[in-house]
């Protein structure tokens, strides 16, 4: 909606009157909306020709999705089970579903990608398991892009097993920060010292109950920048703004603008 605006030569003290008391209520002609682009934009534009190189822009959620609106996460595991094809090789975790995600997400069985730059929390849990009738360990790391990342090597120790129809079990865990670029993957690897260690799967068992217990999961999760900084206007010209955000593949994120200067 625009307001009433004042002549170019003057107009009436009525008109006057009703333009400052609008002012006054705070209804003036420096708003707007705009719906960020979807299909994964990091972008979008707004078109507005009260829009100039000095213009001060404020950007505020004003639709649902808008308001919903969080850091990029996903949450990924495998429910399949995995041996690994030999020792003294390296192999990498599949994963089988996709529990959680916005702007995390599989490309393939064993990358985790991002699809916006920052420093991510990883987060992995592996349900080790030990058929041998001695003590084994299961060697496990972080890659980005296929390449191995410091630090990240961890030695899991399992016992032996109880008896032939009870092997031994032991759940890896280890959470780290990784900075990443956009489009960047992420894999968790691994070595055995033997094949009798595998990542296994548990149906959900009713009669206890109990839910069903993956082979491996992981959460990757963006910690920097915060939420806040989601979104800002990261260029602008005569009529036109450019406003960046994360990858967004959701509908309806509509923000509105206010105008200053």
């Amino acid at each position: 909606m625009q307001f009433r605006r004042l002549p170019t030569l003057g107009g009436t003290p009525r008109q006057i009157a009703e333009i400052l008391n609008n002012v006054m209520d705070g209804k003036t002609n420096n708003t707007g909306t705009f719906t960020l682009e979807t299909g994964n934009a990091t972008s979008t534009t707004i078109n507005d020709e009260r829009i100039s190189v000095d213009t001060k822009i404020v950007v505020l959620p004003f639709s649902a999705a808008a308001f919903a609106d969080a850091s990029p996460f996903g949450e990924f595991s495998n429910n399949n089970g995995q041996t690994a094809p030999s020792t003294g090789t390296s192999a990498v975790v599949e994963w089988s579903t996709t529990d959680k995600s916005s702007g995390v997400y599989l490309s393939n069985t064993t990358r985790v990608n991002v699809r916006n730059a920052g420093t991510y929390s990883v987060q992995y849990s592996l349900q080790l398991t030990n058929a041998a009738n001695d003590g084994q360990y299961a060697d496990i790391w972080l890659k980005k892009n296929a390449t191995i990342i410091d630090n990240t090597g961890k030695r899991y120790f399992l016992p032996a097993r109880k008896s032939a129809s009870e092997p031994a079990h032991v759940v890896a865990t280890y959470e780290t920060l990784i900075t990443c670029s956009a489009d960047d993957y992420l894999e968790v690897a691994g070595s055995v010292s033997s094949t009798d260690v595998t990542l296994e799967f548990f149906a959900a068992d009713a009669g206890v109950p109990r839910p069903a217990i993956p082979a491996a999961s992981i959460v990757v999760k963006l910690v920097s920048p915060l939420a806040y900084s989601n979104i800002y206007v990261s260029s602008q010209s005569q009529g036109q703004a450019t406003v960046t955000h994360y990858a967004n593949d959701t509908a309806d994120k509509t923000y509105a603008y206010i105008l200053v200067g």
